[in-house]
């Protein structure tokens, strides 16, 4: 379920006003609640201070959480996979939000970071996200600790020089035992992501906003389940929701993967969303120089699948 959103455009009689008083009146203990967590709005600014006065003829949007309500976080020592003195990466669970969401500014893997971090050391350094993962996608999420980090992290992510690899769960077993997949990729008219021909590449989207982008990735094949498949996939670019898309346009959605096509269920297992890892990141690393590997574990979910066979 969506998240939903309340507005009001500020008259002249409540010029003045807190932003928190007219959060309240708008939306009672929720507004109070959405004032706290960061889901209050003056235009397109986040209201960061609840007392702040509000001018007449501001628009103050008010974001209330899906119906799961808002996610607590709390990063526990083990969820670090590795640190030094510029990076940190993490152990991502399925379900957490990688950054702020307009209901949300905390409970999210950053906002969590810099509270543990400044819980630890005293002070929380400026974090930057190397790469991005969707909120049901797991494993390795590497953060930047230092300024000195970014622009070498941003070049190596933007282009060939970090190797990605995924473990998937996908419905069907495919009938190849490798495949290398090269498509377009941009948005749709309704705004959702999709794939395009190959041959379309470099064209202006039908809906405007940008063109068809190149989509490429290596698929193997690795075990064969009943109706399923435990997939490796090596993308060479890096598109939104790329591994989802391309495994929906080849017929074998990722399991959970409700959105593009994937089942809710595994025989009796109720899938809590699409079964995606991120595996390992191999990089040099953006400092020194030296060459990093930094890797997760599977999910208990897809340990659990795998034992079923």
């Amino acid at each position: 379920m969506s998240a939903a959103r309340l507005t009001l455009v500020v008259p002249p009689a409540d010029a003045g006003v807190p932003v928190l008083e007219l959060a309240e009146r708008l939306a009672g203990a929720a507004g109070r609640k959405a004032v706290e967590r960061g889901g209050a709005w003056l235009d397109r600014q986040r209201a960061s201070q609840p007392g702040a006065p509000v001018m007449a003829g501001a628009t103050l949007t008010i974001c209330l959480p899906p119906a799961g309500g808002y996610p607590e976080l709390e990063l526990r020592p083990a969820a670090i996979a590795y640190e030094d003195e510029w990076l940190v990466a993490l152990h991502k669970e399925a379900g957490w939000y990688v950054g702020a969401t307009p209901w949300d500014a905390h409970g999210n893997v950053l906002a969590a970071l810099r509270r543990r971090l400044a819980a630890r050391d005293g002070i929380a350094p400026p974090l930057h996200l190397a790469h991005q993962l969707d909120r049901d996608t797991s494993g390795v999420l590497l953060v930047s600790k230092s300024p000195a980090a970014n622009r070498a992290l941003q070049a190596a992510f933007a282009g060939s020089s970090v190797t990605k690899c995924y473990r998937c769960l996908c419905a069907g077993v495919p009938p190849w035992s490798e495949l290398e997949l090269r498509t377009g990729h941009g948005r749709a008219a309704g705004g959702r992501w999709r794939i395009y021909p190959a041959d379309q590449i470099g064209q202006p989207l039908p809906a405007g906003g940008g063109r068809v982008r190149e989509a490429r990735g290596r698929f193997v094949l690795e075990q064969a389940l009943t109706g399923a498949a435990l997939l490796r996939v090596a993308p060479r670019t890096g598109r939104t929701h790329q591994i989802r898309l391309h495994l929906a346009h080849l017929g074998f959605p990722l399991l959970g993967d409700t959105r593009y096509g994937g089942p809710e269920r595994y025989g009796a297992i109720k899938l809590p969303g699409h079964l995606l890892h991120a595996a390992t990141l191999r990089l040099d690393h953006p400092i020194t120089g030296a060459p990093l590997e930094l890797s997760s574990p599977l999910p208990a979910i897809f340990e659990r699948i795998l034992g079923t066979r």
